[in-house]
């Protein structure tokens, strides 16, 4: 906790009401906070407390500890106090980072900072705040022009030399949330140890109003000009070059209310795609989010309008953009599902994408196989280390995140990255963004899509072939929740299994303690024959996540056959899942 409140989490009193200490907490952040918005919404709160549960539960949530740097950064909901995204909390943690750069860099004040935003609630806002500080502490500021995507960012630090990148977003959670998203200077999310150093130094911040903050007109904020822009469209335009037949490729595309939509549109065009079907609706970049339930296009009916849209124009196939724009979703006509269109999971695009550059790659002059890194995680499915695996290149497991995926050939001599995914539709091509980018895997897609079409047959027509070849890999999640995942995890690893669905357990992989590419996670691995199931905590919510893959084999070509024996034997591993985690 910042000095002005007290330590430890707050609590309502048993009755109608807030506790004393709850008042206190809330009148000492009112008396610290400058921002004007945040101490009315805060004092209006506080007066309906005493008669309202909801305000006062509110209240109590609020004060319940602070935002903590978690995967790459901070991400909650917007608001006053210290478990919310505002003013202050983005003062504390930039003051941090400002002085934990000059700490370990004399030139980090020279070679500056990239911050970018979305167009979330307050993103704009807390952007320039982050400037100010940054300024204030004498380090030079790269401000991105107006609402960009993440991958954006991530694309102009290492091209401006910058120190490291802030992204004001929330990515694709609810509305009311926003974020405050770090890189380092290679371009990638922050690893340990700086996100724990970083939050270290977030409690020795001061009360905000000691933090020196530089004028909004200051020499040290500059403004790259749009030349980043095409040096990023030319960056990615050359990773997936599409065929000539590209130009009779039908697609709908949809950002989803973010700020993907018109870096994607010059994308298209300069690549040699058609102009898209826009989903009209969702292309202007709303906080709100008006016409889906949840900004995520994983979630059911998220897609609903893109897919409308699809079948009114006979389209080839759908992609779509998450509000930041560094994932894709991807979806195909097939007659064989109701309303004639699926989904593909990020398992089976990843392996789509995977095997496409391959073939493109064995068919270049100068490109060594042996020297390519494909990489996926613990919890994806194990189809692309097969497809990876029989053209002769390398591949690597990491942990969740692309803060790992990115790095994985850094660790191993001699290798190029080459291709990274996980499971959660994100995708990286190469090493011209070191993160997930949604708009460099929608050209690729595209371009995989096109080559398809020239040959008379569709994605899915790819997809069975590879399933087909190297056997089908169907793959699931199931979300348990749960207040004691702490517990649970023990409890698993001191009663092992010994059979799961029917199947004996073959294998046991704990990545706690962590190995020599790998460090350590809090996930057990259950090996089956032609099974896996993994076991891992939620980062964010009280919950524990269950990653299951069936992998059956296709024998004489009778994929619809091996598709029904697995679909068979997942609903007994999802079963048996769900009894383990009960």
């Amino acid at each position: 906790m910042a000095p002005g409140w007290p330590e430890g989490p707050a609590t309502a009193s048993a009755g109608a009401g807030i506790s004393d200490e709850l008042r206190a907490q809330a009148a000492a952040w009112l008396a610290a906070d400058p921002d004007a918005g945040d101490r009315s919404e805060l004092s209006s709160l506080l007066a309906e407390a005493d008669a309202s549960p909801e305000a006062a539960n509110e209240l109590t949530d609020r004060f319940a500890g602070r935002l903590r740097f978690g995967t790459a950064g901070l991400r909650g909901a917007v608001g006053a106090g210290p478990n919310r995204m505002n003013y202050v909390t983005v003062t504390r943690a930039t003051a941090a980072l400002a002085r934990w750069l000059l700490d370990r860099s004399e030139s980090a004040a020279c070679a500056g900072v990239v911050i970018g935003h979305d167009a979330r609630h307050r993103s704009d806002e807390f952007a320039l705040q982050t400037a100010r500080v940054l300024a204030g502490a004498g380090i030079r500021v790269h401000a991105l022009p107006g609402r960009m995507p993440t991958p954006f960012l991530a694309f102009a630090v290492p091209k401006l030399a910058a120190a490291a990148g802030v992204m004001i977003t929330a990515s694709h959670n609810p509305r009311g949330d926003n974020g405050y998203k770090l890189y380092l200077s290679d371009g990638a999310q922050i690893v340990p140890p700086a996100d724990t150093e970083i939050e270290a130094l977030i409690d020795d911040v001061g009360p905000v109003s000691t933090v020196p903050l530089a004028a909004d007109d200051s020499a040290l904020i500059d403004r790259p000009g749009h030349e980043l822009e095409q040096a990023y469209l030319d960056a990615v335009c050359g990773l997936a070059p599409p065929p000539a037949s590209a130009a009779w490729l039908r697609f709908v595309y949809t950002p989803l209310h973010g700020v993907a939509g018109r870096l994607a549109l010059r994308a298209f065009e300069q690549a040699g795609f058609p102009a898209p079907d826009i989903v009209a609706a969702q292309f202007e970049p709303d906080p709100e989010f008006p016409t889906v339930n949840f900004p995520n296009p994983e979630e059911p009916g998220t897609l609903d309008l893109a897919l409308a849209q699809a079948r009114r124009s006979a389209a080839d196939l759908v992609i779509a953009n998450d509000p930041d724009g560094d994932r894709l979703a991807v979806a195909v006509p097939d007659a064989d599902v109701p309303g004639g269109w699926r989904m593909l999971t990020g398992d089976q695009v990843g392996a789509l994408l995977g095997a496409f550059l391959l073939r493109r790659m064995s068919s270049g002059p100068a490109t060594k196989l042996d020297e390519q890194l494909f990489v996926s995680t613990i919890v994806s499915g194990t189809l692309l280390s097969r497809i990876v695996a029989a053209a002769g290149a390398q591949y690597a497991q990491t942990l969740t995140g692309f803060k790992w995926i990115s790095r994985a050939a850094d660790l191993r001599e001699g290798t190029r990255f080459a291709f990274g995914y996980e499971e959660a539709l994100g995708y990286d091509i190469g090493n011209v963004v070191r993160d997930k980018d949604g708009i460099s895997a929608a050209l690729a897609v595209l371009s995989l899509a096109a080559v398809a079409r020239s040959v008379g047959e569709s994605l899915l027509d790819a997809y069975n072939a590879l399933e087909v070849s190297h056997g089908v890999h169907l793959t699931e999640q199931l979300s348990v929740p749960s207040t004691m995942t702490t517990e649970v995890m023990a409890r698993l690893r001191a009663v092992a299994p010994a059979d799961l669905a029917g199947a004996p357990v073959t294998a046991i992989t704990d990545y706690t303690g962590g190995s020599w590419d790998l460090p350590s996670a809090d996930v057990l691995s259950y090996q089956m024959p032609g099974a896996r199931l993994v076991i891992r905590p939620s980062g964010t919510e009280p919950k524990i996540k269950a990653y299951l893959e069936i992998v059956q084999p296709v024998r004489q070509g009778r994929l619809g056959q091996a598709r029904q024996d697995a679909a068979a034997r997942m609903d007994r591993l999802r079963a048996a899942a769900a009894q383990l985690l009960a």
